[in-house]
């Protein structure tokens, strides 16, 4: 059996639950053709999980994912959700690691790795991101930042639950720079 691509489009803080429907829709429509060779996920805003769920449903090759979550599964976090919710909303994955997360809301690479192995130990794909930024590229640190990020998690991952475990390559420097990553440079840091 040969491998198969995934493509994952994180939502972000777009779309009611009326439009994540539609868009949905659009992607059920977009991807009947190629659901034999391509794994793709959503991962909408937290309000419209289980109406994108409900719209997949029937198609297998779909996957939905939450955009974050807590490595608690209960208690007084205000605002957070935790992996198990997820998983009870239907969701198949998460994504982690992402660089708003470690930018915009200070999340440490040991704070990434406790949220990796909790959703992993609640049966939800992770989509682990990595990525350095334009300063840390230009200043060759690629290896070190990328390397580092995934060192603080990788190790930690059991055997038995590496194969739900994606590492994303996320090029921050690409990200709202006007540059973009060519397929060399991702295949580059793959290669990490």
């Amino acid at each position: 059996m040969s491998r198969k691509f995934h493509v994952y489009g994180n939502w972000k803080l777009h779309n009611n639950v009326a439009a994540s429907r539609a868009l949905a829709d659009a992607v059920v429509s977009a991807t009947a053709d190629s659901r034999d060779r391509v794994v793709t996920g959503m991962a909408p805003v937290f309000t419209s999980l289980a109406a994108v769920r409900e719209t997949v449903t029937a198609h297998p090759h779909l996957k939905v994912l939450g955009q974050n979550g807590y490595p608690a599964p209960k208690g007084a976090f205000t605002g957070e959700v935790s992996f198990a919710l997820l998983k009870d909303l239907g969701c198949d994955g998460v994504i982690l690691g992402h660089s708003e997360r470690r930018q915009i809301f200070h999340e440490t690479d040991a704070f990434i790795n406790e949220k990796v192995q909790a959703a992993l130990a609640t049966g939800l794909q992770v989509v682990f991101c990595v990525g350095e930024t334009l300063e840390e590229r230009e200043s060759g640190r690629t290896w070190e930042i990328v390397g580092g990020q995934i060192d603080a998690v990788l190790p930690h991952v059991a055997a038995d639950l590496r194969a739900n475990l994606i590492v994303a390559y996320e090029p921050v420097w690409a990200i709202g720079t006007g540059r973009t990553a060519t397929p060399a440079q991702a295949q580059e840091v793959h290669k990490l």
